[in-house]
C-alpha cells in the first residue's frame, strides 16, 4: 500500500487510547531492568520483543557483551527493497533504578501524574514509539521509509558496550527518532552536549584506626579532598560532578583503598577537551598515597545542522497540525543521540512523553500527553522521507 497523500491527516484520525496505553505503560514499568542487571533487562527485552512481534516485526536478539544485557533489533516489513535506509528507533531499555524500587515507587496514578521507576527515562518514550507503529500498522497506513527499532540495554551507563552497534545500525538509515523523555516545556533535542566518565582510584597505607592511627594514610581522606577539588574545576564552560564513591572495609581500619566515578560534560568538545585533559593531570596531595585516573565512556558533542533543523521543522507542522506547539533546543544529560548525530545522520531526540523527577523517587509522567506524543511519533514515522 502507498503512503498516504497527506499522511498527517491520516494520522490526525488514528484512535489512541489514553487510558489503554496507560495500562499498556504500567504493564513494562512493572518489570523493573537495572542496567547492572542483566537478567532483569532481558526480561524487559522480552516483553518488548514480544510486543513488537504481534505487530508483525521481524525480531533478531543480539547477545549482549561486557556484563551488560543483549539488544533488541525489530525490522517492520516494508516495500523498499531490503537494506533500503530507512527510519531507526533508537531507545534503551536500561534503567538506573535498583530492583525493589517499586517498593519505595509503587506505581501510582495522582490525577493527571502517574509515578513509577523509570516511567519517564524512558519506557514511556520507547512505549508510545511502539504504540505509534502499532497504530499505523493498523490503520494500514504505510511509511515512505522502512522502520527499524533498536533497544539497547545499558544506556544509563554512558553505552559502552552499544555504541558501536548503534553507529553501525544508524549508518544504515536516513532520518533518527530518539524518544527520550521531552524538554521542560514539551520541547524536543536538536544536539546534545559532550560528556565524558571517569574513574578513579586512591591507594593508602592501612593501620588500626584505635590503636596506631597516625601511622595508616588513608585513601578516603585523599579521595575526599580529590572530590572537593574535581567539583571545584566547574565552569560554565565545563562541568564536573562526583556520582559515585566507595571505600574502606572496616570502620577500626584505616582505609587502604577508595574508588570514585566524576561526570564531565561540555556544550563544546573543545571545553569537554580540555576537561579531560584536566582530570588526567590531577595528582595525589598526599606522596604517601597513590591517585589513578582512567578515562571512561566518552560521548561526543551533537551540534544541529540544517538536515537536523528541516527534521525539527518538520516535526513542528505535525505538532501544530495536532494542537500543540514543540520548541528545540541542545541539552546536557547524554543519550545515545549524541552518537548518531556527532555522526551526521539527522537525529531528532526528546520525543518521549512530558513528565518530571527523572532519576529520582517522584519520577513521574504527566498522562494527557501520552496521546499527542504519540501521534506526533506516528506522524513522523508517517512523513519522513
Amino acid at each position: 500500500m502507498p503512503p498516504a497523500a497527506d499522511p498527517v491527516a491520516a494520522v490526525l484520525d488514528l484512535p489512541f487510547d489514553q487510558e489503554e496505553m496507560l495500562a499498556g505503560l504500567c504493564r513494562w514499568v512493572a518489570c523493573e531492568s537495572p542496567t547492572f542487571d542483566a537478567a532483569a533487562v532481558e526480561r524487559m527485552l522480552d516483553l518488548a520483543a514480544r510486543d513488537l512481534a504481534m505487530l508483525g516485526a521481524r525480531i533478531e536478539r543480539i547477545p549482549g557483551r561486557m556484563g551488560f544485557a543483549g539488544c533488541v533489533r525489530a525490522r517492520f516489513p516494508h516495500a523498499a527493497p531490503e537494506g533500503a535506509p530507512g527510519v531507526l528507533v533508537l531507545a534503551h531499555l536500561d534503567t538506573v533504578h535498583p530492583l525493589g524500587t517499586l517498593e519505595r515507587l509503587p506505581i501510582r496514578r495522582d490525577g493527571n501524574r502517574c509515578y513509577g521507576p523509570a516511567i519517564l527515562d524512558m519506557k514511556s518514550g520507547t512505549y508510545i514509539a511502539v504504540e505509534a507503529i502499532r497504530q499505523l500498522r493498523r490503520a494500514g497506513l504505510a511509511t515512505p521509509l522502512p522502520v527499524t527499532v533498536l533497544l539497547t540495554s545499558d544506556e544509563e551507563a554512558g553505552s559502552p558496550s552499544t555504541r558501536d552497534l548503534i553507529e553501525a545500525e544508524a549508518a544504515r538509515h536516513k532520518v533518527v527518532l530518539v524518544p527520550e523523555p521531552a524538554r521542560p516545556g514539551g520541547g524536543v533535542v536538536t544536539g546534545r552536549y559532550a560528556i565524558a566518565r571517569f574513574n578513579l582510584r586512591t591507594t593508602g597505607r592501612p593501620s588500626h584506626a584505635g590503636a596506631r592511627l597516625a601511622e595508616g594514610r588513608s585513601a578516603i581522606r585523599e579521595m575526599c579532598r580529590q572530590v572537593l577539588a574535581i567539583e571545584a574545576m566547574t565552569t560554565e564552560d565545563c562541568t564536573f560532578s562526583v556520582g559515585v564513591i566507595r571505600g574502606g572495609q572496616w570502620v577500626n581500619c584505616v582505609a587502604t583503598h577508595c574508588e570514585a566515578e566524576a561526570l564531565s560534560m561540555a556544550k563544546r568538545q573543545a571545553d569537554l577537551d580540555a576537561g579531560v585533559a584536566r582530570m588526567l593531570a590531577l595528582r595525589s596531595t598526599n606522596p604517601d598515597v597513590t591517585l589513578e585516573v582512567t578515562r571512561g565512556v566518552t560521548r561526543p558533542v551533537w551540534e544541529p545542522d540544517e538536515r537536523v533543523m528541516a527534521l525539527y521543522r518538520l516535526a513542528r507542522g505535525i505538532a501544530n497540525r495536532i494542537g500543540f506547539d514543540i520548541g528545540h533546543e541542545s541539552s546536557g544529560g547524554g543519550s545515545d543521540g549524541n552518537f548518531t548525530g556527532a555522526l551526521g545522520i539527522p537525529t531528532l531526540d526528546g520525543l518521549g512523553v512530558a513528565g518530571a523527577g527523572a532519576h529520582t523517587l517522584e519520577e513521574h509522567i504527566l498522562v494527557d500527553s501520552l496521546v499527542p506524543r504519540a501521534r506526533l511519533f506516528a506522524g513522523l514515522l508517517a512523513a519522513a522521507e
